[in-house]
């Protein structure tokens, strides 16, 4: 009786060891997507694929996400087990998402035994970066000074908004290295970023205004607010909402340090002055070269940075053409691009082998309104002195930039509101697919 107790229990202690693993692992797949920026959906999405690598049923698996946090239960029947996993570093990394996105499906495929699936897992926790800093620090500065060309700059304001831009970055991975807080981190190097760029304005330039407006615009936290949108639209409210509050926080620490230079270099309202876009050609090498700049920030696979640099040419071009030609209004404008390169992504994605969030984020980036966001900031700071008369373009300026962001916002999301059940449906079918084809086979 004894012997068979000994052995029911020893039997009971490696069941709960193997699937506590498996939570782990889960968990693991999980903080990863989540540390890299991906969305809530595309993270229980990846789990749930994971847990059926694992012959875990679905009605036995439950996944519970929020910003900082996420828990995983397994419902054995007989008992059922809960694991945490907390988040602490959010930042972005393309190239993760989509090796985790892989993993899970060439787990499925090639039948990966748990050693084989936590090996690749810890390959693509482990693996360097495909970008050195000094790089990404150039390639920041490339793609604000990609903005200075499509805010109207000259080739010199691209070349200043490019150093102040380098410079801002460069201070941003100090401030990181010695652990600053982040929103600190956030407000020093705008601070730092918009000092370079008033003192640079009195060099020789046709447009010397334009590196103060777009200097700072690598901490646009672009991919945080689409990332809210996504996740309130799919109904992961805690998510979201702790999302949207992360987005506010930066760009009230952004506002703040570029605030602060221009109070503490007087520097005059100039946002009043005519800044009209360059030609359509200007233009599109702009669009690419803030594109794949911001790409090669957010650790894109560089065989991916011509795919991101023909959609921010599309995306620009769809907004300029429609503005210009149609006199629609930057917001319209702006969705619509936004719309039409996400709907291609849906194509480019089997072409690419690649998800497409890494494609359209990348390539909506140059939609970001600078200009409105500089003159909504003014209005801010010289609220004081603002009359009545002019209380409307107060008002005006702080409408057009949330309009506008969340048109982008919005055109990302747009196959996630229409076509969201459809991509499921046909994930769902290829996962069932080669969950037959597997057991067949065994």
């Amino acid at each position: 009786m004894n012997d068979y107790l000994e052995h029911n229990n020893l039997k009971n202690l490696k069941e709960d060891k193997e699937i506590e693993r498996k939570i782990q692992l889960i968990l693991r797949v999980g903080k990863v997507l989540m540390e890299s920026g991906a969305d809530a959906n595309r993270i229980v999405r990846n789990m749930k694929r994971v847990g059926v690598f694992m012959k875990i049923p679905e009605r036995r698996l439950q996944i519970h996400i929020t910003f900082t946090t996420i828990m995983v239960n397994i419902n054995t029947g007989d008992k059922s087990i809960t694991n945490f996993q907390k988040c602490y570093r959010h930042g972005v990394d393309m190239t993760a998402i989509s090796g985790v996105s892989k993993l899970s499906w060439r787990a499925i495929e090639q039948d990966y035994s748990l050693n084989e699936f936590e090996k690749e897992l810890r390959f693509i926790c482990l693996r360097k970066r495909y970008y050195k800093k000094p790089l990404v620090m150039i390639s920041a500065g490339l793609a604000c000074g990609g903005f200075s060309l499509l805010f109207g700059g000259d080739f010199f304001a691209f070349i200043y908004t490019s150093i102040c831009a380098m410079i801002g970055y460069w201070t941003r991975m100090k401030c990181n290295l010695l652990k600053f807080n982040p929103y600190a981190s956030i407000a020093i190097s705008a601070f730092v970023a918009t000092i370079c760029a008033y003192f640079i304005h009195f060099m020789p330039t046709n447009t010397p205004w334009h590196p103060l407006i777009a200097c700072s615009l690598f901490i646009v936290p672009g991919i945080p607010l689409i990332n809210a949108i996504d996740d309130l639209v799919d109904n992961y409210i805690t998510s979201g909402m702790t999302r949207a509050m992360n987005t506010l926080l930066m760009i009230g620490s952004m506002t703040y340090g570029i605030a602060f230079a221009i109070k503490l270099c007087v520097v005059q309202d100039f946002t009043s002055l005519s800044i009209s876009s360059n030609s359509f050609v200007v233009c599109a090498v702009a669009a690419s070269v803030a594109a794949i700049g911001f790409a090669t920030i957010f650790n894109m696979p560089p065989r991916l940075l011509i795919v991101v640099a023909c959609g921010a040419i599309i995306s620009v071009g769809v907004r300029n053409f429609l503005m210009l030609e149609y006199d629609c209004s930057q917001a319209t404008a702006s969705l619509a691009g936004a719309v039409i390169v996400s709907l291609l992504s849906l194509k480019a994605v089997h072409i690419v082998h690649a998800p497409s969030h890494v494609l359209t984020i990348p390539s909506v980036i140059p939609l970001i309104p600078g200009v409105f966001m500089y003159r909504l900031l003014f209005s801010i700071i010289n609220l004081e002195n603002v009359d009545n008369m002019n209380y409307h373009h107060v008002l005006n300026n702080g409408v057009n930039t949330t309009l506008i962001l969340l048109a982008i916002a919005v055109g990302v999301a747009i196959p996630n509101i229409f076509f969201r059940n459809y991509i499921n449906k046909l994930k769902e079918d290829k996962l069932m697919f080669l969950v037959r084809t597997k057991s067949k086979r065994a």
